[in-house]
């Protein structure tokens, strides 16, 4: 097969879809790759790199879409990358479809076959493909908040480990699945207060099994969390439903109840964020403040970090990429029900049954 790995185009994005080491099991198994030039400077890895594992480096984007059957990406298409993909080509990357009607109305034009990492989903219900940027992502989630309570850029002006005498910040996160325990992590090694919220009792007691003393877990409810809020300096929303819109846990009046500089780090904006008043945000513009509070709202969190995000990336699609490529889509997603979770969008049908929900279509049979 053909494979393509453009250049990510997206704003301050400077991951890749496949790093050297994942082109040379590609070229190894037979397999032509095309990757655009510089494509993988921002991680970290130059041409030279994938020339020298047997990868052929093409001038434009353009020409990357025209010669490749398979596009391996990171970040969903963008508007600029829509009239380069058509009903030959598989995409395989990250796309979020139910946070983007335009996206999942040019892609069902397009009748390109989309597989979602996304959606990838093992049988015991985790998301091998989403995990290691939900792990990178809250990890970061506290980083950045820690950043943005400082004063000179609004924030309360809270050392989150506190010192000597005085308190440590509170954090609450919003959600205990990958990305809300990563964060408990991170900021619980900082010395803060942790309160971790889910309806998953399950969860709750592994967190609670597993975390120091001072990460406490709480039954989330719409009482608790406006409990919580009042005397909490960093909230991080970490919450996913597989495929669909992440649910609304702060709503725009619950801001009156925050006390100003708080920071709310919103980890689910990619599926359209767990708090009313999100908006996508980018690392060049990264917050905006609502009612006093700081919103840290950055779509693409892990493109900050390239190197170690493009690192956890391919160990984890290299082996759906390899499968794709020898077998073809049709013949690997019927022998692999994990990677046919994936399937998103096929030959201008939507396949995914959360995405049609999101804007009330219907679902279609492949």
């Amino acid at each position: 097969m053909i494979i393509g790995v453009p250049k990510e185009i997206k704003n301050n994005e400077s991951r890749v879809g496949m790093t050297p080491s994942g082109v040379f099991e590609l070229t190894k198994s037979g397999h032509t790759v095309f990757v655009q030039k510089n494509a993988g400077f921002g991680s970290g890895f130059f041409d030279q790199d994938y020339i020298d594992v047997g990868a052929h480096v093409l001038e434009t984007i353009k020409e990357v879409y025209a010669s490749s059957k398979m596009i391996v990406k990171v970040k969903e298409p963008i508007e600029e990358e829509y009239p380069l993909i058509t009903s030959d080509h598989v995409i395989f990357t990250y796309f979020h479809f139910a946070s983007s009607e335009a996206l999942t109305k040019a892609m069902l034009q397009s009748k390109a076959v989309c597989i979602a990492y996304e959606t990838v989903e093992d049988k015991d219900g985790s998301l091998p493909l989403l995990t290691p940027m939900s792990e990178v992502a809250g990890r970061m989630a506290v980083q950045q908040g820690a950043k943005y309570l400082e004063k000179p850029i609004k924030g309360r002006g809270v050392l989150l480990g506190g010192v000597p005498g005085v308190p440590p910040g509170k954090v609450l996160v919003l959600g205990a699945g990958v990305v809300g325990i990563q964060a408990a992590k991170m900021a619980a090694g900082l010395g803060a207060h942790v309160t971790i919220m889910d309806i998953n009792m399950k969860q709750l007691r592994y967190v609670n099994d597993v975390m120091p003393n001072h990460v406490v877990t709480e039954f989330s409810s719409e009482y608790t969390i406006r409990k919580r809020i009042r005397d909490h300096d960093l909230i991080i929303g970490g919450v996913l439903i597989k495929g669909a819109k992440a649910p609304k846990l702060i709503t725009r009046d619950m801001l009156r109840d925050m006390r100003p500089g708080t920071v709310i780090v919103d980890v689910a904006v990619d599926q359209g964020g767990c708090i009313e008043t999100t908006k996508p945000t980018t690392h060049e513009n990264p917050t905006y403040i609502i009612d006093d509070v700081v919103h840290y709202c950055v779509a693409n969190m892990p493109g900050a970090v390239p190197y170690t995000s493009t690192l956890a990336l391919t160990n984890v699609t290299l082996p759906y990429v390899l499968k794709l490529a020898n077998q073809g889509w049709e013949i690997a997603c019927a022998n692999d029900e994990v990677l046919a979770k994936g399937l998103n969008i096929v030959n201008g049908k939507v396949v995914y049954e959360e995405i049609a929900e999101a804007f009330n279509w219907s679902v279609s049979a492949i």
